[in-house]
């Protein structure tokens, strides 16, 4: 087998450090008493990763969900963390999925919020310390159309009057390993600094890599957890 360790800037890896703590809200479940014959606002409703098309106007209008669903919202949403007109996000959604007066499937969004896609940076490129703080692993899996490499995990937080304590994540790559038969896999590290966010509580948070990105034919995640250092490779490419 050949290892080789990464150089400066293959143009793939772009540098992408995420400075801020990317979450959705919780949802409470209800219990059935709490609509009328099971049918209220969120009996039906489905969770879905999703890309959500944006208009000229910075306005969600549809979305294509992991699954191969295309959707059209049943009202154009706006959001904060939309900033580009024309441009698509990737986002997780909640939504009922009903007909409109002319009778077409839409989406009738509950709640829905950006999902960061980073690139990996390559270790020589890292400019910061490379920190290893815990984080609640939760999963990792491609999306059906094997766009996507997403993961979830949980994030300890709690309330400071801290402005600068914020959680900082990246994705490293420090080997590429060529095997025998010419495949190859990418090893990756999570960088996850606390950064003096307290550790009350734990928030979902999820990212998407996109696959294309990823110079490998699998790749090596290596993530520090409460539990102790778990490692999950995933096959990119059939």
């Amino acid at each position: 087998m050949k290892r080789e360790v990464l150089r400066r800037v293959p143009s793939v890896l772009k540098v992408w450090l995420i400075t801020s703590v990317f979450h959705f809200p919780l949802f409470v479940s209800c219990t059935q008493d709490a609509y009328e014959k099971g049918e209220g606002t969120y009996s039906l409703m489905r969770g879905d990763f999703a890309e959500v098309q944006v208009n000229g106007d910075k306005k969600l209008e549809s979305i294509i969900t992991d699954d191969g669903d295309r959707l059209p919202l049943k009202d154009p949403k706006t959001a904060t963390w939309v900033t580009t007109s024309d441009t698509t996000y990737r986002c997780m959604l909640y939504y009922n999925k009903v007909e409109d007066e002319r009778g077409r499937q839409v989406a009738d969004v509950i709640s829905i919020g950006q999902v960061p896609c980073p690139s990996i940076i390559p270790l020589p490129d890292f400019e910061k310390e490379l920190k290893t703080d815990p984080v609640k692993f939760e999963s990792l899996w491609l999306s059906k159309s094997g766009k996507y490499l997403n993961i979830s995990l949980q994030l300890m937080i709690g309330s400071t009057d801290d402005t600068t304590a914020v959680h900082q994540l990246s994705f490293v790559a420090d080997t590429l390993l060529v095997h025998p038969n010419s495949r190859s896999t990418l090893y990756v590290t999570l960088h996850h600094d606390q950064n003096n966010v307290p550790e009350y509580y734990s928030t979902q948070s999820y990212v998407s890599l996109l696959v294309d990105s990823i110079p490998a034919d699998s790749v090596r995640f290596r993530i520090n957890t409460y539990s102790g250092p778990v490692v999950k490779t995933l096959s990119l490419r059939k």
